[in-house]
């Protein structure tokens, strides 16, 4: 049986008005939140005072109106001083007596988040045997009646402070609790360092931040939490950091070649507060953020220049091609001739250029690096002279990865053809692929050649810059640069003991399961029923549709492989989406979608049943919807 919050509420309320005491709670405003039913009795007041969001002061203003706090002082006065007390949220106890006579302790205790909980008992019998005690024992003397009546009153005190310092330490206990968890939580390594830079708290994050390293440091020396190489490289702002500064800072470890981000702040105490962060994905994105930032720069520097400069080579072929027909000397055409092949080339060079600076944006999609690398191979090797190999070596795990395959594919040709070239007519080729940790995905190409010199080492990088003097034009390895660096990755150059070899480091991202099965679309607009099939087929789904509730409840009892509804709230005939949800089998995944706005009633009501898509949406978000609700 589920148990509704009134009834709670009901139950709490009866409860409070069994116990013998009057108790009320007042919020950090100093309104009333809760009072039970001796409270109102032993006051005698009226109902508009004890119900929730009653002030604090109007009570005061009331019982001080009736005398409960003497005649001798003015009203506003007696309201003020108490409200005042009442605000600074400090744990009391006192004993005073009423105007009626009656002796009541009065023990408040402040709540966590601003407020009170107040404690009203009738301690007037205590009182009377303390006095009857007093008048009929002749045998003790008024020096140990006293002592003993103070002594009593100190217990009652004492037994209040306990009481309050049992509910602190349990409130203590629950922050320590929740503050532990949310640092937990964080995808960041929270941690503080004694003075002599040993471990006294951690939330454990260690191993997710720098892989390979213990999560269980507490006691241990930072040193040799962190290992040598990483320690080496933190030292320095360490120290910075126990001298009173702080310090923010990023460095790059050894074993996965992550990104880290540190952030150490001194304490007051000597030691050293230390939060660690994982900003690989962050680094990559900025850096292909960079790029494409660079290259539109680049493209409206070069796309005026390039403009004039394709106007002057028409009308230089266009020159050359009148000198063509004139009646020339011999050495004259060969001259003609030979501008016209160069303007020509300038053209091509002018389409590289283009190239380089036009719109390349990445397209990622899951690719089998295996298949790609094979059909690669394939592609290259007739372009080979014969006494030259092509080898692939691939370590990557089995799985399809997230790249754009076309762009890939260019890259890793042009650094092919580029071996070819430093070979001659004989050596050999090797692709390498392999992942570095889960960060990274490898791909070196490495020949038998020469290897590149000093110089090029240095500038081969640099737009035009050749080793190949007419052949070659300077933007084959730039191109491949400007490709990784759209990914978030980056390409370095080093000579082996056998030749040159051009590294490329891409960001590993798996791609997600792909999606399967067959879909049941309900759309009555036949447009917009179009769009979402292509998404569908798109994501790998095969899609049957109907328009109306009647129809999609026919195909779900004819077939038995439906396995997902995106459903319309609004269709063909009288019934709705909803309709439609309520009458399958509620085990079936369903999705509904609506141009609705989330005040009509029908919108309310979906969101109540099955995740709602609003249109227009893209085919991002409802893979995300689609992958969410299959997990």
């Amino acid at each position: 049986m589920n148990i509704t919050d009134n009834q709670i509420k009901a139950m709490t309320t009866a409860g409070l008005n069994l116990i013998g005491q009057a108790l009320s709670i007042y919020d950090s405003q100093l309104r009333l939140v809760l009072c039970n039913r001796p409270f109102q009795v032993m006051f005698d007041l009226p109902d508009d005072l004890v119900r929730p969001g009653a002030l604090f002061r109007d009570t005061i203003h009331f019982l001080a109106s009736i005398g409960e706090y003497g005649h001798d002082e003015v009203v506003e006065d007696i309201v003020a001083h108490r409200v005042s007390q009442a605000l600074t949220f400090e744990p009391h106890y006192i004993e005073r007596v009423r105007a009626n006579g009656q002796v009541i302790s009065v023990e408040g205790a402040p709540l966590p988040n601003g407020g009170w909980v107040t404690v009203y008992t009738d301690i007037t019998d205590t009182k009377q045997a303390e006095a009857l005690l007093r008048a009929r024992s002749e045998e003790l003397s008024d020096e140990l009646l006293t002592r003993a009546e103070e002594l009593a009153a100190t217990n009652r005190k004492l037994a209040s402070t306990i009481s309050a310092l049992e509910e602190a330490k349990r409130q203590l206990t629950e922050i320590e609790a929740r503050t532990r968890m949310t640092t937990e939580m964080m995808p960041a390594h929270i941690a503080h360092l004694d003075a002599d830079g040993r471990y006294d708290y951690s939330n454990r994050k260690l191993s997710s931040v720098l892989p390979g390293r213990p999560s269980e440091i507490l006691g241990m020396h930072i040193s040799d939490a962190l290992g040598p190489a990483a320690f080496a490289r933190i030292e320095q702002n360490l120290n910075r950091a126990y001298d009173g500064e702080a310090t923010v800072f990023e460095f790059t470890e050894g074993q996965d070649s992550r990104r880290i981000r540190v952030s150490f702040t001194p304490d007051s105490e000597g030691g050293v507060y230390v939060m660690s962060v994982d900003i690989t994905e962050e680094t990559q994105a900025r850096v292909a953020l960079q790029q494409t930032r660079r290259r539109e720069m680049a493209a409206q520097m070069t796309s005026g220049l390039a403009h004039d400069f394709s106007n002057l080579l028409t009308i230089i072929l266009g020159m050359q091609g009148k000198l063509d027909k004139m009646d020339l000397p011999e050495g004259a055409q060969k001259l003609v001739a030979a501008t016209r092949q160069t303007a020509k080339r300038g053209g091509q060079l002018l389409n590289r250029i283009a190239g380089m600076t036009g719109n390349r944006t990445p397209q990622p999609k899951a690719t089998d690096m295996r298949a790609l690398l094979e059909d690669l191979r394939i592609l290259a090797t007739p372009s080979l002279p014969r006494g030259m190999g092509l080898s692939v070596v691939n370590t990557l795990p089995d799985v399809a990865l997230m790249l754009d395959q076309g762009m890939m594919q260019d890259a890793i040709l042009n650094l092919v053809l580029n071996a070819r070239d430093a070979c001659g007519e004989t050596g050999q080729i090797t692709i390498s692929a392999h992942t570095i940790g889960g960060t990274w995905i490898e791909i070196s190409v490495s020949d038998t050649g020469p290897g590149f010199s000093e110089e090029a080492l240095g500038k081969a990088l640099n737009p035009f810059f050749t080793t190949k003097g007419d052949k070659g034009s300077g933007l084959g390895l730039p191109m491949v640069y400007d490709t990784v660096k759209l990914t978030g990755g980056n390409l370095s150059l080093r000579n082996t003991p056998s030749g040159a070899m051009v590294v490329l480091r891409l960001p590993y991202r798996a791609a997600p399961p792909a999606l399967e099965g067959l879909v049941l679309l309900v759309e009555d607009s036949s447009q917009l029923r179009r769009n979402f099939r292509d998404m569908l087929v798109e994501m790998g789904f095969t899609v049957i549709e109907a328009t109306s509730t009647d129809e999609a409840l026919s195909l779900v009892n004819q077939i038995e492989d439906i396995a997902l509804i995106l459903s319309d709230i609004r269709l063909e005939g009288p019934e709705t989406g909803l309709d439609l949800l309520q009458k399958v089998n509620p085990d079936l995944p369903c999705i509904l979608m609506t141009s609705l706005p989330y005040s009509d009633p029908l919108h309310r009501q979906a969101l109540a049943l099955a995740p709602v898509l609003r249109k227009p949406f893209t085919q991002a978000q409802l893979t995300a919807l689609i992958r969410n609700e299959a997990a």
